[in-house]
């Protein structure tokens, strides 16, 4: 069990839309720096849409945090497991 100490969240709520990406962006860059050693955790949960460029976005900030990605519904779930697949299978391509 990581403390709290250990552990950042991004906890991301409705539609990973135009603005709505954007902002979840610039969160991203601000939380990036201060990261070290502590564990990024994408917190899922509360989204109902994501368009191509927030998943394009979440791609990236999983690739570049090792971290970890909370879902608690199929819907969440679909997300998560995209995200994962496609990083997975770019690092395999090596791009």
């Amino acid at each position: 069990m990581e403390s709290a100490e250990s552990l950042v969240t991004i906890r991301l709520e409705g539609k990973l839309i135009g603005p709505w990406g954007e902002e979840c962006r610039r969160t991203w860059q601000g939380v990036q720096p201060e990261l070290g050693a502590k564990t990024l955790r994408l917190d899922l949960c509360g989204v109902t849409f994501v368009d191509q460029s927030g998943t394009a976005l979440l791609r990236e900030i999983y690739r570049a945090s090792g971290g970890e990605i909370l879902a608690n519904s199929p819907l969440t779930n679909y997300f998560k497991e995209r995200i994962m697949r496609e990083v997975e299978k770019t690092d395999e391509e090596g791009v």
